[in-house]
């Protein structure tokens, strides 16, 4: 019996002495691997490797960009139909005999591909052979916060992963020096941005987006405080994560694993970030063809940014642009926001086929939901409402068909009626490209597998190149 417990004791007493250098060990090259950067293989040969996702938040007009219809003119003033708009709510649209209003622009068809773009857009018109337009888009909200965080999580709720957040969590980073998935910012400040939109929910912290700022230094504390140096900061890093590693052994919390990821990266960043974001080093040429300024906040900054991004490696870049909510006025506001991104997003496009990087990147371009055909208020200030039964986005580059439309609303441009499109069949289809299966794409928590479609989606094969 005594022999029996002295090799107990034994027992514990190696292993009580050995597990913290064996878990060092252990975590030093999960930690070095990770860095290497695919926490999991994609699920089959993806098309696409990045994805740059330009988001209108507050929500573009189907019925003035990219889904013509003529008879909302030629019916223009008259009260819109009761049986369309029977049993609906608005978010804003009090009457109930809202007036038909068509559109003020023009459409034409452009390219070999003869997709109909209105006037808003000359310059994105140029390059409409390399885009994949749905005009069949549905959503389950139509107020901006639990739409936007739906279209960007799958659910009006708060706490669950954004779409960028599950391509890193998926996919991992190519540059160990950047993070996977960073956040730009441009437009009017009208519509708040809940960090929720890029968050990680539930998943480790390490893939949420990393916003970089519009002025100033891209990464707060980027720079060392006067008098300490690189290898003070080094020293710093490590003691904290002896620390980090000490407490891990005790607690196993994942989450002690991502901070300790994070010091490393933020670390790394303040060689690789500062060069990525000097925009100085793009010929004058290339930022004239963007619209670009220095030292200016803008979208077309941001493409540019974006496309330096995807040259380093990031996996995920989402631009938010706001000002897109124009529920007065819309003459106006429209032109003005189109006039930010039109050019912008044209020479990205054209750029990025250029450098051979298109056929692997792919674009998104949308906002939350589209605007009512019925116009909010009269006269010169008219608005549109919100409106999430019909409306548009499109794709362009990294595996998605080019030149196509898909999908079709009613001749009010009210319901989508012709291959219908749910925002979980976008999300679906995007995870494809990026060679990820939807269905397959799971996180255990609170004792059940989680995905960003839920129990919903399909694939939307027509989309496919």
């Amino acid at each position: 019996m005594n022999e029996q417990i002295t090799t107990e004791l034994s027992r514990r007493a190696f292993l009580g002495k050995t597990a913290g250098g064996l878990g060092s060990m252990a975590l030093s090259y999960l930690l070095r691997q990770d860095a290497l950067t695919k926490p999991s293989l994609p699920h089959f040969a993806p098309k696409a490797k990045r994805v740059i996702y330009m988001f209108m938040s507050g929500g573009p007009s189907q019925v003035d960009t990219f889904d013509p219809k003529p008879l909302l003119n030629r019916l223009e003033g008259k009260t819109m139909p009761a049986s369309i708009i029977k049993n609906h709510q608005f978010a804003m649209i009090k009457t109930k005999n809202p007036i038909v209003k068509g559109s003020p622009w023009k459409f034409q068809n452009h390219g070999q591909s003869g997709i109909e773009i209105s006037e808003l857009f000359p310059q994105v018109s140029k390059v409409a052979d390399e885009l994949a337009v749905v005009r069949s888009l549905h959503t389950d909200s139509f107020n901006h916060d639990p739409a936007v965080m739906f279209l960007n999580t799958g659910d009006v709720r708060f706490g669950r992963p954004s779409l960028g957040a599950w391509t890193s969590y998926g996919l991992g980073t190519e540059n160990a020096n950047l993070p996977a998935y960073v956040v730009l910012v441009s437009g009017k400040n009208r519509q708040p941005l809940l960090d929720s939109y890029w968050g990680a929910g539930f998943l480790p912290t390490e893939y949420q987006g990393t916003p970089f700022r519009s002025q100033g230094e891209p990464v707060l504390y980027l720079r060392n405080p006067k008098g300490i140096s690189s290898k003070t900061r080094r020293d710093q890093i490590d003691l904290i994560r002896s620390l980090n590693e000490k407490h891990q052994e005790n607690v196993n919390d994942p989450e002690i694993t991502a901070r300790i990821k994070q010091y490393e990266l933020a670390y790394r960043m303040q060689t690789s970030v500062p060069e990525l974001a000097a925009l100085t080093h793009e010929s004058q040429a290339v930022r004239t063809a963007y619209g670009a300024e220095l030292g200016k906040v803008s979208f077309a900054n941001n493409c540019l940014l974006a496309r330096r991004l995807c040259e380093r490696g990031v996996r995920f870049v989402q631009l938010f642009e706001k000002g897109w909510d124009s529920h007065g006025n819309i003459a106006k506001e429209h032109t003005a926001r189109s006039r930010a991104v039109d050019q912008p997003i044209a020479a990205l496009i054209s750029d990025l086929k250029q450098r051979g990087l298109l056929d692997e990147t792919l674009i998104v371009w949308g906002g939350e939901f589209g605007r009512t055909p019925m116009a909010q208020g009269n006269g010169v200030g008219y608005g549109r409402d919100h409106h999430p039964h019909g409306f548009t986005m499109w794709m362009a580059g990294g595996g998605a068909k080019p030149g196509i439309v898909h999908g079709a609303t009613d001749e009010f441009g009210y319901f989508a009626i012709k291959d219908k499109v749910h925002v979980h069949d976008l999300n679906a289809t995007i995870l494809h490209l990026l060679g990820l299966d939807h269905e397959h794409l799971i996180y255990k928590h609170a004792g059940r597998d989680f995905r960003l479609t839920d129990v919903h989606g399909y694939v939307v094969r027509e989309l496919l190149g």
